[in-house]
């Protein structure tokens, strides 16, 4: 009889310590899950004490406003942005801001996309979309000539190269052309 009352009383301790290990395993939380909620109850309370000073400043700014004339409102609203402008030319001004970015000097001989562009302008500058010059990207004597006629109509130095100087002024006329 002895042995059956240890045998039911190491099943009882052992179902005890079952059970108590079950609650351990699933009421424990690892490092990880302690650190977020310890963080998610920090963040929790500041936002209920940031919920608390808004309602406060809403109130001084209330109690300010009724303290104000009538005539002279609190402007609570964003201030505007500026308005872009977008003109007729914008990418070839924007083509040419790079070469005053770039530094670039173009002269009789140079090639490329530069000259290209320096010569796109020159066929609106001068209209001539019924015989427009030939945009063939080389800094030939007849782009030195056209270069040199702008040149002197904007009253820059007509040497016929074109460099930063240059290509504001050609910056200027084109913004004024919408």
């Amino acid at each position: 009889m002895e042995k059956l009352k240890f045998a039911l009383f190491a099943i009882v301790v052992l179902g005890l310590l079952g059970l108590l290990g079950y609650w351990a395993i699933t009421t424990l939380q690892s490092g990880t899950e302690s650190k977020m909620s310890e963080k998610v109850a920090a963040l929790t309370k500041e936002n209920e004490d940031l919920k608390i000073e808004l309602q406060k400043t809403k109130n001084d700014l209330s109690a300010l406003q009724a303290k104000l004339p009538a005539s002279a409102p609190i402007e609570t609203s964003a201030p505007k942005k500026p308005e872009l402008v977008t003109y007729k030319y914008q990418s070839l001004i924007g083509e040419l801001q790079k070469l005053i970015d770039n530094r670039v000097v173009l002269k009789l001989k140079s090639r490329g996309a530069n000259v290209g562009t320096v010569q796109r302008f020159l066929n609106i500058y001068n209209n001539t979309s019924a015989r427009p010059v030939r945009v063939d990207n080389d800094y030939g004597a007849g782009t030195v000539k056209l270069v040199t006629t702008f040149q002197k109509a904007e009253g820059l130095t007509a040497n016929g190269e074109a460099g930063p100087e240059t290509f504001n002024k050609m910056i200027d006329w084109l913004k004024k052309q919408n």
